[in-house]
């Protein structure tokens, strides 16, 4: 077989079992970081337990999505300005973090075999001159794509969106017209519902929520966020993720910004309601996770808390319980079991309990942690910036089982797939199990 044959026949089966249930988004299927394979790794390290390892270019901290034998990721090709030019530009900046700024990026998505490892595209999908600056914590390249039937929808803040025909390679429209100003760069990744890909746009200028046509990449709806915030700039800024939640009255998008979290109607963008945190809550890049009668969300930065909203049986959702120890600032939760489990930037893992708040156990874990958690094959995934997986068993009693290590950070989140666990480094794309 030719390779170019070879490579055709890849590329359709990519999408060909699109049906199977993959890993379409950041967080799975569920959206909430559990998922139902099995048969996963427990023990690896550079030397063993890796089926292969995919050098990737560029630099960026988006989760891989997966559909058939195709893993898309996206990265940021990086030209650095020169310090005359940073200084110039850093002027508008409103904060003191430490920044990296670029002359021009390119805005990447590369197509990895699940099999073999072997990258089979490398596709531009933006190219964006002098664009804002990112922390030096962040990347250009952090919201995590979204893959289904045989579409790559990549979202990249302010330097515009894209959709990707996985199977040719062709970049179907692009949309660069929405923009805020993130400060410390894009983090917030869209979710898709039925012909609308929703996304953020929180700013420390303006903050809105919008839909754009998953066929055109048009804007269908807008919604500018209603509730009073912090006067201050940086503390309007949020790099959330929206749920979306099936309620006895329809599907509501669940939407985290600065100091409010609301509930949008995802056909129209019309407000169906906003709950204030009570605290300051700002810059928050924790997607909530929700059951059938709670939801439950991080208010970040600020007067970190974990919030429990109960919107069963309600028009409007009410604050159910409140936690402010160890909330977690980056990382997502999941919850499984009626337990609620979290990890702050600080290496701090929280059990809680789902319907009162209170805890049931916090253990120290070392290192830093920006990765969500992963809930797969009765164990908890927790990956941290210095390249550690730490395996605990769920449950009311904390137990570790494994400590993995790997070469270089890890932003990205884990992936289960049946036999295989996906981790992205900065220094590449891992397969790990038989």
């Amino acid at each position: 077989m030719s390779s170019i044959v070879r490579l055709a026949w890849v590329l359709f089966l990519g999408c060909a079992a699109f049906a199977e249930e993959g890993w379409p988004e950041w967080r799975g299927v569920s959206g909430q970081g559990v998922s139902k394979a099995k048969e996963l790794p427990a023990e690896w390290s550079e030397t063993k337990g890796i089926k292969w390892k995919a050098a990737l270019p560029g630099r960026g901290w988006s989760t891989p999505v997966v559909e058939g034998d195709q893993i898309w990721v996206t990265t940021a090709i990086e030209n650095a300005a020169s310090a005359e030019q940073a200084e110039k530009r850093l002027k508008e900046n409103t904060g003191d973090q430490p920044l990296t700024v670029l002359e021009s990026v390119s805005l990447r998505a590369i197509c990895v075999s699940l099999e073999s490892g072997e990258i089979l595209q490398d596709v531009e999908l933006l190219n964006v001159k002098e664009p804002q600056w990112v922390h030096q914590l962040n990347s250009y390249a952090s919201p995590s794509p979204i893959v289904k039937e045989c579409r790559l929808y990549a979202h990249f803040g302010s330097f515009g969106s894209a959709c990707l025909d996985t199977r040719s390679g062709s970049v179907l429209w692009r949309n660069e017209e929405l923009h805020v100003q993130h400060e410390n760069g894009p983090g917030s990744t869209p979710v898709l519902w039925k012909d609308r890909l929703i996304v953020h746009f929180d700013g420390s200028d303006v903050q809105f929520i919008a839909a754009l046509s998953t066929e055109t990449g048009k804007v269908l709806w807008r919604s500018e966020r209603s509730g009073e915030m912090d006067p201050r700039p940086q503390q309007k800024k949020a790099y959330g993720t929206p749920l979306l939640v099936e309620t006895a009255s329809g599907p509501v998008v669940v939407s985290g910004a600065a100091d409010w979290v609301y509930g949008y109607a995802p056909d129209s963008g019309k407000e169906l309601w906003k709950v204030p945190y009570g605290e300051l809550g700002f810059s928050m890049s924790v997607r909530p996770v929700a059951d059938a009668e709670r939801i439950y969300i991080s208010t970040s930065f600020g007067k970190s808390q974990v919030i429990a909203l109960k919107y069963s049986g309600l028009t409007k959702p009410e604050v159910l319980w409140r936690n402010n120890k160890n909330a977690p600032k980056m990382c997502s939760p999941v919850l499984a079991g009626g337990l609620l489990y979290y990890v702050d930037d600080g290496g701090i893992l929280s059990c809680v309990d789902a319907l009162t708040g209170e805890a049931v156990y916090r253990e120290r874990l070392s290192g830093k942690f920006s990765a969500s958690l992963l809930l797969a094959d009765e164990r908890l995934w927790i990956c941290s910036r210095e390249g550690v997986t730490f395996v605990v068993a769920p449950g009311r009693e904390f137990k570790l089982l494994a400590q993995n290590s790997l070469e270089g950070q890890i932003m990205a989140s884990p992936i289960a797939l049946d036999g295989a666990l996906l981790i992205r480094t900065d220094k590449a794309l891992y397969r790990l199990g038989k």
